[in-house]
């Protein structure tokens, strides 16, 4: 089974809080890792400044396309982020600990 990595943005804690447990809960991710960030972007013409949450979503290949559409339809922003990496290597407790809790 390969590992799959999410990778979004949020303007909040909250926001992201609530998906993450949504989304552990129903076992479409095993851990959702979330951190403050500053970021510097382009939106309708304008540079913007300003801080937002990363979630990274840990899930395996067999949940990546339900887990990514959960994602989309409860996403706060008008056009979200929602980046798919491919994990090359990882140890195998963790990877069976990740299969594990997403069965």
């Amino acid at each position: 089974m390969k590992a799959i990595l999410i990778l979004s943005t949020y303007p909040d804690k909250k926001s992201i809080q609530k998906i993450a447990n949504r989304l552990v809960r129903s076992r479409l991710a095993a851990c959702v890792n979330m951190t403050k960030i500053s970021s510097v972007y382009s939106w309708q013409g304008k540079i913007e400044n300003s801080d937002e949450f990363l979630a990274i979503f840990k899930t395996t290949q067999k949940n990546k396309s339900k887990l990514k559409l959960q994602i989309k339809q409860t996403h706060p922003y008008k056009v979200p982020e929602i980046a798919e990496l491919a994990i090359k290597d990882l140890n195998k407790a963790y990877l069976q600990w990740l299969v594990d809790s997403t069965l």
